[in-house]
C-alpha cells in the first residue's frame, strides 16, 4: 500500500494545480496517456477494500479469527487481479495474522468502546471506497 500511496504523492508533488482531489489527478494524469498514479490509486483502493471487508467481517462475527475473515476478502477483492505467482503469497500472509485476542485487545482494553469506534471506522471506510471505486469504473483507461 506504501508504494501505491507513493505514486499518488509523486504525482500530486508534481501537478499539484491538476491533482487538488484524487479524481482530478486521475483525470488529468490519464489525459496524458500515462496510468502510474491512476493505476497506484486502483490498487490502494482495492488493498482499502481488502482491509474493509476483513475487518468488517470479523467484528461481525465475534467468533472468527482474523486469518479467515481475510481470506474470504482476499477471495472477493484482490484474488480476482493477481497472478498464480502472487496468490501463494497472500495465503501463507493470511496465516501470518495476529490472533483476534492479541489484535483487539492491542486496540483497546474496553471490547464495547473498542468494537464501537471500529464500527464507526469501517463505516467511513466503506463510503470512502464506495466512492473510489464507483470514479475509478467510470474512467477510460
Amino acid at each position: 500500500m506504501d508504494g501505491n500511496i507513493k505514486k499518488i504523492r509523486d504525482r500530486q508533488l508534481a501537478a499539484p494545480l491538476q491533482s487538488e482531489t484524487l479524481q482530478d489527478l486521475v483525470k488529468n494524469e490519464l489525459a496524458t496517456k500515462k496510468h502510474t498514479a491512476s493505476e497506484g490509486l486502483l490498487w490502494l483502493t482495492r488493498g482499502l477494500d481488502f482491509t474493509r471487508q476483513g475487518l468488517s467481517h470479523n467484528l461481525s462475527n465475534p467468533s472468527a479469527e482474523l486469518s479467515n475473515s481475510f481470506r474470504e476478502a482476499y477471495t472477493g477483492t484482490l484474488k480476482p487481479h493477481h497472478s498464480f505467482m502472487v496468490k501463494p503469497i497472500f495465503s501463507a500472509a493470511m496465516s501470518a495474522t495476529p490472533y483476534r485476542k492479541d489484535f483487539y485487545a492491542k486496540l483497546g482494553s474496553n471490547e464495547k468502546e473498542t468494537q464501537t469506534k471500529c464500527d464507526k471506522e469501517m463505516k467511513a471506510l466503506e463510503k470512502i471506497v464506495g466512492i473510489l471505486n464507483g470514479f475509478m469504473k467510470t474512467q477510460k483507461w
